[in-house]
């Protein structure tokens, strides 16, 4: 089991996650650490306070799509056979990990074998759920999905974010990696949902990560400029990505609608807000991603066969 950490000159929160991980009741069995380019000497704090860890530095910030490629393709190299996914932000619970393994084995059934992930439940510093981070439940899941996730103290879910998940590992090899080419937004929803169509995912509420964002919000908060990629993503992932059936798409594009319109009633500077959607649409509709395993390769990282 390989956790997966990817970080971009937040060196400090870096060095409490990794302590958390080192604190956990069952720890990974190795950790990945994807430094992003980052210049606050987040590379050498790593090789001095925690000289187990793999660091991968990258020559350039791939962004959060692209770390998390990069991170997941070293893991897979190295054999790994669960990945444990996580921001720099994130500060798992001393029993997080162990929660989420004792959920995917109580959830292992002899028709479907494991879940294909199973999310932790994440909270902010105050206690409360992060809404930036709650798994989307599984909209009608069957009775017998139901069921299992049930008798294993969990919940259905369709989707989930890179804070505390634990991915099958077998899954990322035939589905793929996250679409490096999002650079950051939305990456975490399309390579979830993709690993999810047509399988079972669960939120443990047992396993619980405090997601250490500077604040309290959900993702229809004010982004400004940044909300070009949340345009052009989602254009993306509507269009192009396999990760939504077509019922979903109409579902989940109205969800959209409704959190643009509400990003936009609470943004300070509506004016930043459309001159990145501008771009975003335009972008979305004239382009496609560029591949990952190439975008890997110009940074010197290659994906296993």
């Amino acid at each position: 089991m390989t956790a997966v950490v990817v970080t971009y000159n937040r060196r400090d929160l870096l060095a409490v996650a990794l302590t958390a991980l080192g604190a956990q009741t069952r720890p990974p069995d190795r950790v990945v650490v994807v430094d992003n380019a980052s210049a606050d000497g987040t590379a050498a704090m790593v090789a001095e306070r925690f000289p187990g860890a793999d660091l991968l530095t990258l020559p350039r910030n791939m962004g959060g799509a692209g770390g998390f490629g990069a991170g997941m393709a070293r893991a897979l190299g190295g054999g790994a056979d669960l990945l444990w996914l996580m921001d720099d932000d994130t500060d798992p619970e001393p029993a997080a990990l162990e929660e989420l393994l004792a959920a995917r084995d109580a959830a292992t059934t002899a028709e479907d074998g494991p879940p294909a992930l199973v999310a932790g439940r994440v909270v902010w510093t105050d206690g409360r759920a992060h809404p930036m981070n709650t798994p989307r439940p599984k909209p009608r899941a069957t009775a017998a999905e139901t069921r299992v996730a049930q008798a294993a103290g969990c919940v259905p879910i369709r989707s989930a974010s890179f804070v505390s998940v634990l991915v099958d590992a077998a899954l990322v090899r035939e589905r793929g990696l996250p679409v490096a080419d999002y650079f950051l937004w939305n990456d975490d929803f399309e390579f979830t949902t993709r690993l999810l169509r047509g399988r079972r995912g669960l939120l443990c509420p047992r396993s619980v990560a405090v997601h250490r964002t500077k604040e309290f919000g959900g993702a229809d908060a004010d982004p400004g400029d940044r909300f070009y990629y949340e345009v052009r993503n989602k254009i993306w992932l509507f269009t192009g990505s396999p990760g939504l059936a077509p019922a979903e798409r109409v579902l989940y594009a109205g969800s959209t609608l409704r959190r643009w319109s509400r990003t936009f009633a609470g943004s300070s500077d509506r004016s930043v807000l459309r001159r990145a959607m501008a771009r975003g649409i335009k972008d979305g509709l004239t382009g496609r991603p560029r591949p990952t395993a190439a975008l890997l390769r110009d940074v010197g990282v290659e994906i296993p066969p």
